[in-house]
Order: C-alpha cells, then sequence, then structure tokens
C-alpha cells in the first residue's frame, strides 16, 4: 500500500481516497462501481496545476495583450486592458467574468484553430511564472498525477473540466495528465468553417459559446460525456454545482476539495482570493462530510521536482 499515492502523506484524505476506490473495483461489496461507471472529473486550475498569482491561461493572456499592444495603444489607458497590462491583479478582479471575457476576445481570436495551438504550445515552451521562475508545465501538483493514474489503473475514466479555455487545455492535457484531448471539457468560443487559400479551416470568433465554470460545469459534462461521473475533485466556488450534480447520483460518488493551506510550498488562499476563491463549497463540504486535502497536513510534496518529506509538523 506505501506505494499507492506515494507523494500523499497517511491521513484521512489519503485512507479515504484508496477506500472509495478498492470498494469500487470489488465486484462483491455494495460499493461496485461498474467499469463503464467510472468517471472522474477534475476541475484544471488550482486543482492540478497552480493558479496563484493568476490564473495560467489569463497570464498567457496578459503576455498577449503585449504582443498585440503595438496594434491597440488605446488599451495603455482603457479598463480592464491596463489593469492587465500593469498586472493589477485587484482592480482586474474588480471587473469580475465580464472584463476576463473581454480580454479574452481581444487576444484569442482571429485566428484558425491550429494556429491558436501553435501559439499556445511555443507560448507554454517560452514563459516562466513571474514569481518562481519556472515554466508553468512544471507547476502540476504531483499528488494529483499519482491520483489520475491510480485511477485509471483501476479502471477510471478521468476528464478535465474547467472554466478555462478547452483549446487552451487540449495542448497540455496529454503531455502533463495523461489526459488526451477529447476528455477535456472547458470554456468555447464561437468558430467558424472557412475555405482559406483553398484549405478548410476553423476561424475563433469573438463571441462567447459557452462558459464552463459555475453551473455550467455540471451542462459542459452531461453535453460531453452523457454519464454522470462518480468522482469529483476541485478547489473552488466555481466546482461547487459540479459537487452537488454529482454526489447526488443514486449511487456511491467521492467528492475531493483541496484546500490550499501551504504558504511555503505553494500558496495559502480561500475567502478572498481573486483566483480560486473558496467560501461556500468549503462549508458545504464539511457540512457534508466531502473528502477535504488540505495542501500541507497531507501531501509530501506539492511539484514533481520538490524532495518528500513525509511527515508533517
Amino acid at each position: 500500500m506505501n506505494n499507492i499515492l506515494p507523494s500523499w502523506r497517511e491521513g484521512g484524505a489519503r485512507r479515504s481516497i484508496i477506500h472509495f476506490v478498492e470498494t469500487a473495483v470489488r465486484k462483491e461489496s455494495t460499493g461496485y462501481i461498474a467499469p463503464e461507471e467510472r468517471i472522474a472529473v477534475f476541475d484544471n486550475d488550482g486543482t492540478l496545476w497552480s493558479e496563484q498569482p493568476f490564473y495560467v491561461q489569463g497570464l498567457f493572456l496578459f503576455d498577449r495583450l503585449k504582443e498585440l499592444l503595438d496594434q491597440h495603444l488605446w488599451w495603455k489607458e482603457t479598463q480592464p486592458f491596463k489593469a492587465a497590462i500593469e498586472h493589477d491583479w485587484k482592480t482586474l478582479a474588480g471587473f469580475g467574468q465580464k472584463g476576463l471575457l473581454d480580454l479574452v476576445l481581444a487576444t484569442h481570436v482571429g485566428m484558425t484553430s491550429d494556429e491558436f495551438t501553435v501559439i499556445v504550445t511555443r507560448w507554454l515552451e517560452q514563459a516562466r511564472h513571474p514569481q518562481n521562475g519556472v515554466p508553468y508545465l512544471e507547476l502540476v501538483y504531483q499528488p494529483m498525477i499519482e491520483l489520475l493514474d491510480y485511477l485509471r489503473s483501476n479502471g477510471f475514466k478521468t476528464f478535465i473540466v474547467s472554466g478555462g479555455g478547452i483549446e487552451f487545455v487540449r495542448t497540455f492535457s496529454q503531455r502533463i495528465y495523461g489526459i488526451p484531448p477529447e476528455q477535456v471539457i472547458g470554456s468555447s468560443i464561437v468558430t467558424k468553417f472557412e475555405i482559406r487559400e483553398n484549405k478548410p479551416v476553423l476561424i475563433r470568433q469573438p463571441t462567447i459559446n459557452f462558459i464552463d465554470d459555475g453551473d455550467g460545469k455540471p451542462v459542459g459534462i452531461n453535453q460531453h460525456i452523457g454519464h454522470k461521473p462518480v468522482m469529483a475533485f476541485g478547489n473552488s466556488d466555481g466546482d461547487l454545482a459540479m459537487f452537488q450534480w454529482v454526489a447526488a447520483g443514486a449511487g456511491p460518488s467521492f467528492i475531493g476539495l483541496l484546500h490550499h493551506t501551504d504558504g511555503g510550498r505553494e500558496w495559502a488562499y480561500d475567502r478572498d482570493s481573486p483566483s480560486g476563491r473558496l467560501v461556500a463549497a468549503i462549508d458545504e463540504a464539511r457540512k457534508r462530510c466531502w473528502t477535504v486535502v488540505d495542501m500541507q497536513r497531507d501531501w509530501g510534496r506539492v511539484f514533481p521536482h520538490e524532495p518528500l518529506v513525509e511527515r508533517f509538523t
């Protein structure tokens, strides 16, 4: 058993995960789950990789703003563009979802889907986190990578259900999570089929198609998967509707909430954070006895490059 989830410290969270999985695969158990029903869904930002000081796609967006600034000089004096260019997180957060969507539509459209994939891939290879200087793809959570592998080895099919852009996340989901593009659900913009230079392409339009966050997450899961999952993992109030819907299934289910409590190895935040705000979800998790994963207490390491610290003191 020590080789199961090796970066997870012994404790209630690890035990509850292992118990759920072992019960799910044992046919004689009352908690047995048929293989075709073993579907697990995971939020991405703040659940599978870091989301501070801002969502990774937001940081990509900010770099795109700078790249395109010469063509739109008025952005320097116009909100929310000004706040984004200056990395003024507090002001930017004040514009809410609408402000972020305005920035997305200004920077993510006008190219083909293939061209967008190339832009994102190149950025991920070159960009570095503004505070610790490491590539973003190294900010994945080692314990969650182990959990994904453990679930798949027991017949679970793993999906990402992200508020981030579906085409953004698909550029790296297979490489770092082992989750193929067709198992990514996310927010999307309208695309339009065109013939350009005698070649059929999909052009990204300046119109939002679907927001896969909050109440949209169960809708997106239903549209893309067609089965209600039996396991859901997230870290914020944006995941609460997904949690509630999965927990309301007729059979056994598992809800995991990652609580960011480690200001030394990562960040400590919840109720007052502009990214990954956590209020209602943690209150309901405690009331309904969902599994709350305390990052500082339950994880022996956070990132793959860190040494394992088996005990928390």
